[in-house]
């Protein structure tokens, strides 16, 4: 016996009420006037419009935060731009290619955003909630180029030198890029974990990393002061490594979530649930995926052999909203009932994995 049923994303606020719900619980339910209690007591929708309601408000968020970022990155990358004409850093051309790049990465992102909305069809049965991991590729590309040319144009000046002017203007800018991308990496990664976007999170922290590199370029300032005319190059060269550093962060986030994979806390979180499941004797085939925002569940539970189809039911209508209690951000659940093989209807509960 199967269940499939979809749950509004988000990170469980249940504030809608749902009618049909309560019903079928009034049908099913052995648990009588305790559990429709409480069930009143956290309402939550079921209705296809409020998840298309959820939906739209995480892509709203997420393109809310990215055109905000994208501004501040922006009015940060021309500020240093001006200065890298006015002083010949290379350091700083560094950075300001970098934020160039992140601020680039708005574009595939928002158009992800966009695509994510559209509902499922009968070609794309799971919606388009993976468009967001496709500009998770495109951001590591950026990335990568950012960092190639950042090291081609650092290991030019270390070959064919050239002096750097105006170093307290450099100084200012290098300041002002690591104030502008911290606070954008905050903001990214706060509102990136909040809706669940893995490819927020991971230009997060690629705006994290450049703020890092603004205060490497302030060294290299220092360095030119003493007469080190050689720190801006290597300045430069240590912002290319510490981009290939947030890029191997970034491509590994983006690798992960293409391959399906969940933090095993929330597996263990899941399993836990079910198998306390009231009449649930076992949980096996436990699956976790990420689609866009939301996590969907799958699982096979072992019921007593004995039971009706209708108490078998119950069981798995049981387990199912205890498991979207119990894990955030899942949107989806199905759930198979399979009848215990075992003589004695009493056998502890085992959790298989």
């Amino acid at each position: 016996m199967s269940r499939h049923h979809q749950h509004p994303s988000g990170d469980h606020e249940h504030d809608n009420g749902h009618p049909g719900h309560h019903d079928r619980h009034d049908r099913h339910d052995s648990g009588g006037w305790a559990h429709r209690i409480r069930h009143a007591i956290t309402p939550h929708s079921h209705d296809s419009a409020d998840k298309v309601d959820s939906a739209m408000q995480a892509s709203r968020d997420g393109m809310r935060a990215l055109w905000i970022s994208l501004a501040g990155l922006g009015a940060t990358a021309v500020l240093q731009a001006v200065v890298v004409v006015m002083s010949g850093s290379v350091a700083l051309l560094g950075d300001t290619l970098h934020n160039v790049a992140d601020a680039l990465t708005a574009v595939p992102l928002g158009l992800a955003f966009l695509v994510g909305r559209r509902a499922a069809n009968r070609r794309y049965t799971y919606g388009y909630g993976r468009a967001e991991d496709l500009a998770g590729i495109v951001i590591v590309v950026f990335v990568a180029a950012s960092a190639a040319l950042a090291c081609y144009e650092a290991i030019s000046r270390l070959l064919r030198p050239a002096p750097v002017h105006n170093l307290w203007v450099v100084a200012l800018a290098a300041v002002i890029g690591f104030a502008g991308n911290e606070l954008v990496a905050r903001y990214r990664i706060r509102v990136g974990r909040r809706i669940g976007s893995a490819a927020l999170v991971a230009d997060g922290l690629h705006a994290r990393t450049d703020g890092f590199t603004s205060l490497a370029v302030l060294l290299g300032a220092g360095g030119v002061a003493l007469g080190w005319n050689w720190a801006d190059p290597v300045v430069g060269l240590g912002i290319t490594v510490a981009i290939v550093f947030v890029l191997r962060d970034a491509a590994r986030e983006i690798y992960r979530r293409l391959m399906d994979a969940v933090d095993p806390a929330l597996v263990d979180t899941a399993e836990a649930t079910l198998g306390g499941t009231p009449g649930v004797r076992g949980v096996d085939a436990l699956r976790l995926r990420w689609i866009g925002h939301t996590l969907h569940a799958e699982t096979n539970l072992t019921v007593d052999a004995d039971l009706t189809v209708s108490d078998a039911h119950t069981i798995a209508v049981d387990a199912e909203h205890a498991l979207l209690h119990a894990v955030p951000r899942l949107a989806g659940v199905t759930i198979h009932t399979d009848p215990a093989t075992d003589a004695d209807p009493h056998q502890p509960l085992a959790h298989h994995r």
